[in-house]
């Protein structure tokens, strides 16, 4: 009967590992449970994680003799096929990245779950098999605290595999004795600015930037170990920060010359705690800056105006608003086509106008920045503009794309009051029927309500039809809808994004313009 046994075992693993696939994506989008994200995961989704078909496996006692081993392989084999069909009907939006650090995970998994199943084959006794099968079955319902467990017992290796990564990182980039190391920071608009400022820079250096979102230690130490290279004048390092101490552990390791601080907002609000919490944490970019470094900051954002900056370094402010900043952006015009503005430098009393295929006012924050610096570096005015020119739009960031005669916004990366206010805004402007979709704002804290529903507002006082993404964390939008009266039969509540673009067909008219606003992570879906 063991080779019933292990014949039967042969269908548990094929279901353990589709199994097992779901929640490694959910723990690697959780960053491998950083700061206790993949239990709070959990936590918030006992009832995706637990409630299941699995906890059937418990009928294995009921069973003898070889009606066991049909059953329990039938089981396993009918519960593969019920969660493909289940995997078909839903999105991945960012498929699980099967990384060096995934496959030592699975093989660590499987050495847990082979010190419960290797003493069973070894020491078999028919007389306890159907205990065997529900251990098994229990082992397989557990996956999501196995996969947990899993990542605990790896953390030594991964730290050894970090520390090695991280010392060859360094000693390159310490090599680099003649590098211009610049650091961009913020709440918003860190991934467009390094883009722009790479863009422009490259018109006269050799500029090399963080490629995509990759703003953690982890990232900049790929970016600098497999792209940077000795022909390289610039680095553009991208830093994220998820609490105090963040920038300043990425700033000690690249030792940034430069820094441009974007817009102090509310963006990881849970995780800093407050608002104030966030603002120390940005700024410890620019006070890190040596004192012959530059910082560019935006003079109409009050966090920074009022912040006391510890670094001796040059200050170069930028903004919108005001003329007393070093930089400045006015005669804005916005379009479905782009924006052009004109751009003052005021301690040479000189401007030019500047044209882009960017849109909104979010961009032209993003574009003084990097224009700002790119003048300290050396850049004349007539590389500034050939530079801005060649800027592409950003994918996901209010990139403008068709689906069939409908013109899209693509805004999908946003997640922020700040930024999902300015997208609103350039929906407004478009001279046709207004459409957005959007499941809301994340990690807000106990701010997430008040943001979301006023949210909720604007898009009630700009759009024609409202498309929500889940119905449950999109309740807050709802409600402010409903406070500016508009008419609740041109809103659709899905569950499922992939469903708004055919409904968006059937709404659309002869001109129509559709927000994509922000698309969350797999592990937000309802």
């Amino acid at each position: 009967m063991r080779i019933y046994f292990l014949v039967s075992l042969l269908f548990c693993f094929f279901y353990l590992i589709f199994k097992s696939k779901r929640y490694m994506h959910m723990l690697q989008q959780n960053w491998y449970n950083e700061g206790n994200r993949y239990i709070k995961w959990l936590v918030g989704n006992l009832g995706k994680a637990f409630v299941n078909l699995d906890i059937l496996c418990v009928l294995f006692i009921f069973f003898k003799g070889i009606y066991l081993y049909i059953f329990v392989s039938v089981f396993y084999v009918v519960l593969y096929f019920i969660y493909k069909f289940k995997k078909s009907k839903e999105q991945s939006k960012k498929p699980l990245v099967i990384t060096s650090r995934v496959k030592r995970l699975y093989v660590t998994m499987f050495i847990v779950y082979l010190c419960f199943i290797v003493p069973m084959v070894i020491w078999f006794n028919e007389d306890y098999v159907n205990v065997y099968c529900v251990v098994i079955g229990l082992l397989i319902f557990m996956n999501p605290l196995i996969v947990l467990i899993t990542n605990y017992l790896n953390k030594p290796v991964e730290k050894c595999v970090f520390n090695h990564f991280k010392k060859l990182a360094l000693n390159k980039i310490d090599g680099m004795s003649g590098l211009k190391r610049v650091a961009i920071t913020g709440s918003y608009g860190k991934t467009s600015t390094k883009n722009i400022l790479n863009e422009i820079l490259n018109v006269k250096y050799n500029s090399y930037a963080t490629e995509k979102n990759f703003n953690t230690m982890n990232g900049l130490m790929i970016s600098i170990n497999n792209k940077l290279d000795k022909f390289s004048d610039v680095f553009v390092a991208e830093m994220g920060a998820f609490a105090i101490g963040d920038i300043k552990e990425l700033c000690d390791f690249v030792h940034p010359q430069y820094g441009i601080l974007t817009i102090i907002g509310t963006a990881h609000l849970e995780s800093f705690g407050s608002r104030d919490n966030i603002m120390k944490g940005k700024f410890e970019l620019i006070d890190s800056l040596p004192d012959d470094g530059i910082a560019v900051l935006n003079y109409d954002d009050e966090y920074q105006r009022k912040y006391d900056i510890k670094s001796k370094c040059k200050k170069v402010w930028v903004s919108l608003l005001s003329k007393d900043a070093d930089v400045y952006a006015s005669d804005i015009s916005l379009s479905s086509k782009g924006t052009s503005f004109k751009c003052t430098f005021k301690d040479i009393n000189k401007s030019i106008v500047l044209e882009t295929k960017l849109l909104g006012n979010a961009n032209v924050y993003n574009i003084l920045e990097a224009v700002a610096l790119s003048y300290n570096l050396g850049l004349t005015l007539e590389q500034i503009e050939i530079g801005v020119k060649k800027i592409m739009p950003i994918e996901h960031r209010l990139e403008l794309k068709k689906f069939g005669d409908i013109d899209l916004i693509d805004d999908a990366y946003n997640s922020n009051p700040v930024g999902s206010s300015m997208a609103l805004d350039v929906l407004s402007m478009m001279d046709g029927k207004k459409i957005i979709v959007t499941p809301g704002m994340i990690e807000l804290g106990d701010k997430q309500y008040e943001y979301n529903m006023e949210f909720g507002r604007k898009i009630a006082k700009v759009c024609d039809e409202v498309i929500l993404i889940g119905q449950e964390q999109t309740k807050p939008i709802m409600d402010g809808i409903k406070k500016e009266k508009f008419d609740l039969k041109k809103v659709h509540v899905l569950n499922d994004v992939k469903l708004a673009f055919p409904l968006m067909r059937e709404l659309k008219s002869e001109t129509t313009y559709v927000l994509l606003e922000n698309d969350l992570p797999d592990m937000f879906n309802e």
